[in-house]
């Protein structure tokens, strides 16, 4: 099916989950924020959030410092 991951798009399989799909596309999981159709995904949640075809999905690394 086709999603858009950071405005790219890509093929996934029917079912696939958010962390599968990081995983299969090489994204670093643990120095990301996550984001499905505009609605933050915690990390502890990928793996339940399933995707559906025209999903959008968004990767972003928090800034830190100050």
């Amino acid at each position: 099916m086709q999603i858009f991951f950071n405005g790219t798009e890509v093929q996934c399989a029917e079912g696939c989950t958010l962390a599968t799909l990081l995983d299969d596309l090489g994204v670093e999981p643990q120095r990301c924020a996550t984001a499905v159709n505009s609605r933050f995904i915690a990390r502890d949640q990928r793996q339940d959030t399933r995707l559906a075809a025209g999903d959008h999905i968004m990767t972003f690394e928090p800034i830190t410092g100050g």
